[in-house]
Order: structure tokens, then sequence, then C-alpha cells
């Protein structure tokens, strides 16, 4: 076409994209997913509306769609790590086969026998009936891993029920892609009334095994990029091409076999991006870096897919299909509440996992719209019509989907949400628990600071004298003791009790109360960590002033980091407390590229560590680098 024509296109949906990125920015204050906005956004830029985005455009921007895609499935394939998923392989086996087949069949066998509800499918024949129906089905057993690990992240959960949930999520939305190849061959050869005898099959079968082997050769390819020193702006152009290369490649073969033998022989691009990057995760020293790449550009990738769908929708069609939207929603919903008991009998897995198995595979976004789109451009006819149901369906998934997930981890106590900080009342109060001199002294200090003091004692008798303070005897450590207290109102918490009542009153504050501050007095540095974790700040009398002294003398720069004096830096001992990390080797462990890992303790003893250190559960690993990664690795390692 006319590059000028391209150049005017691309750079009118530049503006639509950038003007897209700020209205979703909005949704998300209202409290609406970040598609959300950038859907309606695409809808109100579209030819239904202003016609900022005309029809043509669409034709000639798909470009971008498709290099979408293969970053969705490219981000998709780099969730499936198997080291981490070993654990809880038995549960992440039952439920994903619960949760294809028993929604795969339901859905189905459902929407064909209510296809004359649906209006595009009422007139058609039966053989095209089951096609339609095998591919909104196929939809439905996709998930979202970006939404899972986001609300996983939010909620701070870790256990077995979280640990599944994460497994089965990314395993299906592979097996979905391979689910979809297959039901996508077969619905062309049944709409367009072809032969599927035992021919069909096995040109199917090699189609299939031809995408792995790419799939193979690009995990191979992709890794070029970062066997160089070029900066990651670099690497991710470098992704987006060999992306957009594996949708030239498939197009190209596709009009060639035509051309020479007469049938068309179908790559599958999805399926190839997602095994690449499987590869390259599982089978490479670059994970980390991948990762870390696709994470920088995915945002942009995102406002681009989701904005070009949008445009691409007719809101005359989305009201008048979106009742049927809404009863699909709901037969995706029972299936997968079936699914998700098939999935906890088969694994014989808690059985309070029943009532809300289903909840957390609820939400869909990238995966499951990409082929919808896919769908939409093979069949021209109807297929503009299914791409709006689906997206009303993932739109309202997008909004039902993660409160439920978010109250299936507080259901099963592996969510650990700290409570809301309170407003400061305007006076400073701070409670000490524990009596003895050293607190006493402590409330006479923060008295002369103006400072109210309180001080709670625990044992039933005290000699201290404590004329000139208040002190408030509390028989048992509990929350209603604690509420008793008006911890609410407080600035500050001392706890100087032993670190087992102290980490008891800890967590009870961090989940309940929310002190802002809670400083522990540590009685043995072995329980630094399980304090540290709960935000603690944390003093260690025995050897506090000497050791810091002795640093700052000997090597000033390094205690100023150790101590993270030094913005956005941190230092903390992690221990190994996650069976999945059990027998992996130090370089294995996907740690983000701003982490240093200073030592490795076992039984008490240092180990000279390097990249085939392998870990044992109980090791305590020391780490420096960015606070923010810190805090994301304490889950991996824990329990």
């Amino acid at each position: 076409m006319d590059i000028k024509l391209l150049i005017t296109f691309l750079v009118g949906f530049l503006i639509v994209a950038i003007a897209s990125n700020e209205i979703a920015k909005v949704f998300q204050r209202i409290k609406f997913p970040l598609i959300t906005g950038l859907i309606i956004t695409g809808i109100i830029a579209g030819s239904s509306v202003l016609n900022f985005i005309s029809p043509k455009a669409l034709t000639e921007l798909n470009f971008l769609n498709e290099i979408a895609l293969s970053i969705i499935a490219f981000s998709a394939g780099s969730e499936l790590y198997l080291n981490e998923l070993r654990s809880r392989i038995n549960s992440i086996k039952w439920m994903t086969i619960g949760q294809l087949v028993i929604t795969f069949v339901m859905s189905a066998t459902v929407i064909y026998f209510v296809a004359d509800q649906i209006p595009f499918m009422a007139e058609m024949p039966s053989t095209h009936k089951i096609a339609i129906s095998v591919l909104f089905a196929t939809i439905f057993v996709a998930r979202s891993p970006s939404s899972a690990i986001a609300v996983i992240n939010e909620m701070r959960a870790n256990g077995p029920f979280t640990k599944t949930v994460m497994g089965v999520t990314v395993v299906k939305d592979v097996l979905v892609i391979i689910l979809f190849a297959i039901c996508l061959s077969i619905a062309k050869a049944l709409i367009n009334n072809e032969s599927t005898g035992v021919l069909f099959f096995v040109i199917l079968l090699f189609e299939l095994v031809a995408s792995f082997g790419l799939g193979y050769l690009l995990g191979k390819l992709l890794q070029i990029p970062f066997l160089t020193k070029a900066d990651k702006q670099l690497k991710g152009i470098a992704i987006l091409v060999i992306g957009y290369g594996v949708y030239l490649f498939s197009h190209y073969v596709k009009i060639k076999t035509l051309e020479y033998f007469h049938h068309e022989f179908i790559l599958e691009p999805l399926l190839i991006c997602i095994i690449g990057s499987f590869v390259l995760t599982n089978y490479s020293k670059h994970r980390i870096e991948f990762s870390e790449t696709l994470k920088e550009i995915s945002p942009l990738i995102y406002i681009v897919f989701f904005t070009l769908t949008g445009a691409s929708l007719s809101v005359q069609t989305l009201i008048s299909v979106f009742g049927i939207a809404v009863g699909l929603f709901f037969l995706r919903l029972i299936t997968m509440f079936f699914g998700g008991i098939v999935g906890v009998y088969a694994a014989k897995d808690n059985k309070k996992y029943l009532p809300i198995a289903w909840m957390p595979y609820l939400t869909q976004a990238g995966v499951a719209l990409g082929l919808a789109t896919i769908i939409s451009h093979e069949f021209p006819v109807w297929g503009h019509q299914f791409e709006t149901i689906v997206i009303a369906i993932i739109v309202i998934n997008q909004l039902v989907g993660p409160p439920l997930f978010k109250w299936s981890l507080n259901y099963v106590k592996e969510s650990h949400l700290r409570a809301k900080t309170p407003q400061f009342d305007g006076s400073q109060d701070a409670v000490i628990f524990g009596l003895e001199n050293q607190s006493i002294a402590l409330a006479q200090q923060l008295q002369k600071h103006k400072w109210t003091a309180r001080i709670v004692n625990i044992e039933k008798k005290s000699k201290n004298k404590t004329d000139d303070l208040e002190v408030i005897n509390v028989s048992e450590i509990n929350l209603t003791a604690l509420k008793k207290l008006k911890l609410e109102k407080v600035e500050a918490v001392i706890l100087m009790l032993s670190d087992d009542l102290n980490y008891q009153l800890a967590e009870l504050i961090y989940e309940h109360i929310g002190t802002k501050d809670v400083i522990v007095r540590l009685n043995n540095r072995d329980n630094f960590e399980k304090f540290h974790k709960l935000g603690a700040l944390i003093i260690e009398p025995a050897t506090a002033i000497v050791s810091l002294l002795d640093h700052f003398v000997r090597s000033p720069s390094a205690t100023s980091l150790l101590l993270g004096m030094d913005d956005g830096q941190d230092s903390v001992d992690l221990e190994i407390r996650n069976e999945d990390i059990h027998g992996m080797r130090l370089r294995d462990l996907r740690l983000p590229g701003n982490i240093l890992v200073l030592s490795v303790k076992r039984k008490g003893q240092l180990l000279v560590s390097h990249g085939y250190t392998r870990m044992r559960l109980g090791d305590v690993i020391t780490l420096v680098g960015s606070a923010t990664s810190l805090e994301e690795l304490k889950f991996k390692f824990d329990t």
C-alpha cells in the first residue's frame, strides 16, 4: 500500500493510543479494569462513533495486532516455569483436566442446543453450529496469567491453593492454544464443507508437530538478543521483530503451500510463540532478562492491542448481543464450578476448596481476546459478531473475576494483607509492650519529647517503679485485648518481650490494626526475617552499636548500602521454606537483575556459593538490591 497513507494511519492511531492510555487510567481510579478503559476508548475512536480509526485503517494496521499477539503468547509461555510447579503438580494436573474438559464439553454442548437463540447462528446448518460452539468453548477455557499474578501480589498470597491456581492458570493458557489450533482447523473444514477423513487429521497432526518444532527453534532464536550487550530497549525491539517474523513466516507458508499443493498448510503462530517462550524460560540462562524485557514492553503492547480491538467493534452490535453475553458468562461460570469440583475430588485436595475452586479462573484478558480476534479475521461473515460477544464476556469477567479471586484467597486464609494505616489524630502516642527498666526509660524519654506513652505489662507482678507512667496489665495476648488498647490510634508500638510473644503481637497488629511503626527489640537474630516480613523496625541490642560503628569505620559505602540508606536499596536474609526451591541451583532461582546474592548460610555455616550451588530447605540467603524486588522474593522463598 501507499507508504504515506500507512504513516498517516500510524500517526493517527498513535494519537488515539496516547489518549486511550490516559482515559484508561481514569477508569482505573473508579475501580474498573485497565482493559475496559482501553476497549471503550477504542470503541469511541472507531467507525461506529467518531471514525478516527476507519475500517480501512484497521485493515492496514492489522500487523500491529499480530505483533501484540506474539508478545501476549511470549508472556504466557514465560510464566510456565516447571521448577516452580513441582510441589503441587498433582493438584495442578487434575484441576487443569477438570477445568479444561468440563468447561469445554459442557459449554460446547449447551451452546449447540441454544444456538437458535444467538442471532448469527440461528439460520446456520448443524455442522456450522457445531463448529462455532466448539470455538466458543475453546475461548471459555482461556484464563489470564497477568491478572492472576496481579491479584496474588496485591493480596500477598502464598500457600497450596495459591500455588495450584498459578500453575493451572499458566498451564491452561498453553493447552488452550494447542486446543484452539485443533478446533480452528476442524471448524474451518466444517464451515467450508471440506472432507474430515483420515487424511485431514494426518495433515492436522503434521501441522501441529511442525508448529512445535518451529517453536523449539524459535526458543533458540529468542536467546540471540540476550547473548549481546545491547541495552534492554534494543532487545525489546528484537523480540517484537522476531514475534512479527513468526506471523510473516506462517503467512508465507500458507500462501506457498496453497500455490504448489492446492492446500493451505497452517502453522499456528500463537502456538509457535508460546512454545518458543517456554523453551527459553525453562532451558536457558536468559529467562530472567527475557521476563523483565517482556514486562517493559507489555504495557505498550496492551494499549495498542485493546484499543485496536475496541475500534473494530460496533456499538450497535455490542448492545444487541450484550444480553447473550451475560447468558454465556453465567454458562461459563457454571461449567467452571463443576470443573473445580471434579478437580478437587480427583486431586484429593482439601474439601474446603470445593465451593471456591472455580473463582480464581474466571478472569480473562489477552489470550482469550487474541483468539477471538483470529476467529473474526478467519470468518468475516459472522466473526465480527462472535468477537463482539466474546469481548463483552471478557469485560464482565474482568469486573467480576478479581473480586471473587480475592475473596477465595481470604476464604482459604492464604492472603496476608496489611491492615489500613490509621489516620493521624493530632497527638503522638506510643504503646510499649513489656515492663522493665529499658521500657520505663524509653517511655520517660518519649514523654520528654511530648509523646503520650503507655506501657503494657504481660507479667502478673512487677517490682519496677512506674509512678509517673500509665501501666496497663494484660493477662493474655489476643485480638480482643489489643482492640481494648485502641492501638489504631497510636503512631508507634514497641515490642520488648520474648521473640515468640513479639511475633504474635506483630502479626496481629500487621493484619488487623495497621499501626504504621512497629519496633521490635530482637532477642535472637535467627528471627529477624519473620519480623522483617511484617514490616517491623528491628533493633538487636547485643551487637547493634558495636557492629554499626565497626562497619562504618572499615567500609562506609557498603554499610550504607546494607542498612538501606541508599534510596530504594535494602538488604535482607531470606530462609528457604518453599519446597519447590529445594534442590534448585542458585542460578535457577529467577532472581531479578537488580538483586545481588551476598551469602548462603546452611545450618549456621557460610557456604562458598556459586551459580551451581543447590538450595536446601532452611538455607538462609542474604540478598541486597531493590526494595521492591526483595519484597517480591519474600513470597517466593516462603512456604
